[in-house]
């Protein structure tokens, strides 16, 4: 089973400034490392209203300056709106700096917004991520190579490369990760029967029946669960509703399970955020079976650092002396 701690740094304007909860982050991520968590995830957008992290590789190195030995995974970096050969010496740079913790979970990108931003078509994601494959590949074999019709190297080399995974949930991606990449990252462990097919067609090793399923996208610890609800559910309904908002721009139409609207009440019912004492947290850990993956969240829609650390401190002393062996080594998903 693995434990995560993820951040996408949203801060919209009722909730905690931006300064303070990049320096809040970088705590929490130095919390995790010490205590066993095995990896911390970080998102990806841009342009946003609530300024949701642009910049995962440089928040990736300030995290591997402040930790040990805790898994570094940008979920999902963007590689279309990069240029490769850059995102080559960028990614092998934290590779170095972080003694080889890096995972990369690369996905397509869905606002068009973000396409026109970085002058590219959204259109085109496809063959830009997997050129991105091609051209990191290459960059860390330490020779010099033609892209574009110039002659490009990449110095200096990683020992270890960086495990690339693909993220995403469609059949042809799946299928397409078994070609291409590493491993394959869904966010909800969508199709993985079709990308382990494809991987034994290949005659590549079995990456399992199984898909590291993700449990809740947020949990806090509270002694008053109703208390700590009231404090987190606008910052919960703030994230489902730009999400959905996203998916308008995207596909001309709302998608997923609040594309209706948000009702607080379904929202906590969902069960996709939840507040649990700890006994109940403890509970729900240990229902979970090998293969999922717990999610802390604490700075969610830019909730106050203060109220957050109160939930982790409280997981520390009543959760995590109970479940904390199930920490297992953190696998590449897939490989």
């Amino acid at each position: 089973m693995d434990f995560v701690i993820s951040f996408d740094m949203r801060a919209p304007a009722f909730g905690a400034p931006a300064g303070e909860l990049y320096r809040a982050a970088l705590e929490m991520s130095a919390w995790a490392d010490r205590i066993g968590f095995n990896a911390v995830t970080l998102g990806e957008h841009h342009a946003t209203d609530d300024g949701y992290l642009p910049s995962p590789l440089p928040m990736c190195a300030a995290i591997a300056a402040r930790t040990e030995s805790i898994i570094l995974r940008p979920n999902a970096l963007l590689a279309p709106l990069y240029d490769p050969v850059k995102l080559a010496e960028d990614l092998a740079v934290i590779q170095l700096l972080s003694g080889n913790r890096l995972q990369v979970v690369i996905g397509a990108g869905y606002r068009p917004y973000e396409f026109q931003m970085f002058g590219t078509r959204r259109e085109d994601r496809k063959a830009r991520y997997m050129q991105a494959f091609e051209v990191l590949r290459k960059a860390w074999e330490g020779e010099e190579f033609e892209y574009a019709g110039r002659a490009v190297r990449v110095t200096p080399q990683p020992a270890q490369p960086p495990p690339l995974l693909l993220g995403g949930a469609h059949p042809a991606v799946a299928r397409l990760a078994a070609h291409i990449a590493d491993g394959f990252f869904p966010p909800n462990g969508e199709n993985w029967e079709a990308y382990r097919e494809e991987r034994l067609k290949l005659g590549k090793s079995d990456p399992g029946e199984k898909f590291h399923a993700l449990g809740p996208i947020y949990t806090h610890v509270a002694h008053d669960a109703e208390a700590a609800w009231k404090t987190l559910m606008p910052h919960a309904v703030h994230c489902v509703k730009s999400y959905t908002q996203w998916t308008v721009e995207a596909y001309g139409k709302a998608h997923g399970p609040f594309a209706r609207g948000v009702d607080p009440g379904d929202l906590r019912s969902s069960g996709v955020y939840q507040v649990l004492s700890p006994d109940d947290a403890v509970a729900m850990i240990n229902a979970m079976d090998s293969s999922s993956t717990f999610i802390l969240t604490p700075l969610l829609g830019g909730i106050d650092p203060e109220f957050a650390w109160q939930g982790l401190k409280l997981f520390e002393r009543e959760v995590w002396p109970h479940v904390k062996q199930r920490a297992l080594g953190l696998p590449i998903p897939g490989r």
